[in-house]
């Protein structure tokens, strides 16, 4: 049983100006007269409607209640909250008859990794995604995924072999670094996910029956024993709970496995807690060993690298 996240990336990198910090906005015949200094907002996470969880640079210079506008002064966003490492949340509305999601969609950029060094492209919309991305909300690829084409899963399905699909939104608890000394230090960020009562339906008769439940990926790990261990301390009697939840889970080395079996997923970042919840799959010494291998054999890593499959 073949598991996919169906997160589709959205254009969650937008680039505005500082409009400071007022009772209400100016009108927009003088809005350019009090833009001054760019900003980069980061989307992460949607709270709730129009409202972002984001990285903000320059973040320690905007206070709560500056404003920010994106365009020509259609879209703007005021900061209600501040956190640590540069988060903050955003209140997004729109200027103009346009909804504030419709700006977003078409003023956004594809947030490409770091390392991928160019700008985005408009192609980038469609070959940063998987080719089964369906629900957006996440704000980074599902990188194992990006590995199946449809001649690859039109063959896979000519096995027999069955397949499901849940949707997690990619987000800080996927790759924000690990900046504590140890694991046990690290607060690792919520991430939105939802597993279909199919999907959990077909997961829970594959495990049952003995078949190898594979997860094409991390984020479908961590939202699989996310719910499994929900399901488990409110003792449901069930694999899994299906429908919408947040994975606060933070897998490290000694979790228990509930219903993962066997894992497909590139090769990682150092101090990530990708790294850390394969350490957790394959066991440290074992994972080390690949990597020495891969850094020898010269496999590519990250989002657009080669991949493993661990059992």
């Amino acid at each position: 049983m073949l598991v996919f996240n169906n997160a589709r990336v959205i254009p969650a990198r937008l680039f505005g100006k500082r409009a400071g910090v007022y009772s209400q906005l100016p009108s927009r015949s003088t809005i350019g007269e009090h833009l001054s200094g760019t900003v980069e907002v980061l989307l992460t996470r949607e709270l709730q409607h129009d409202v972002w969880e984001a990285l903000v640079r320059p973040g320690r210079k905007l206070p709560v209640g500056e404003r920010i506008i994106f365009g020509k002064g259609e879209l703007q966003a005021e900061i209600l909250s501040r956190g640590e490492l540069g988060i903050r949340t955003l209140r997004f509305a729109s200027r103009d008859q346009e909804a504030a999601q419709g700006h977003l969609e078409r003023l956004g950029h594809v947030p490409l990794p770091p390392y991928i060094e160019r700008e985005d492209e408009p192609s980038d919309r469609e070959r940063y995604q998987t080719v089964f991305a369906k629900n957006p909300g996440a704000v980074a690829a599902p990188t194992a995924g990006l590995h199946f084409s449809q001649e690859v899963l039109d063959r896979i399905h000519k096995k027999g072999i069955e397949t499901c699909e849940l949707t997690l939104d990619v987000g800080l608890g996927t790759f924000q670094p690990i900046h504590s000394e140890t694991l046990e230090e690290h607060k690792i960020h919520a991430e939105s996910y939802t597993i279909p009562h199919e999907t959990a339906a077909k997961i829970t008769a594959a495990h049952a029956a003995g078949r190898t439940v594979l997860a094409i990926g991390t984020t479908v790990v961590r939202a699989l024993e996310d719910s499994a261990q929900r399901a488990e301390k409110e003792a449901w009697n069930k694999l899994l709970e299906a429908g919408r939840s947040e994975a606060k889970i933070f897998i490290t080395p000694g979790h228990i496995f509930r219903v993962a079996d066997a894992l497909l997923t590139n090769f990682h970042l150092p101090r990530s807690t990708l790294l850390a919840l394969v350490c957790a799959f394959a066991r440290r010494e074992h994972v080390l060993n690949a990597y020495q291998h891969a850094v020898h054999a010269g496999y590519r890593f990250y989002s657009y690298g080669d991949c493993m499959l661990i059992r």
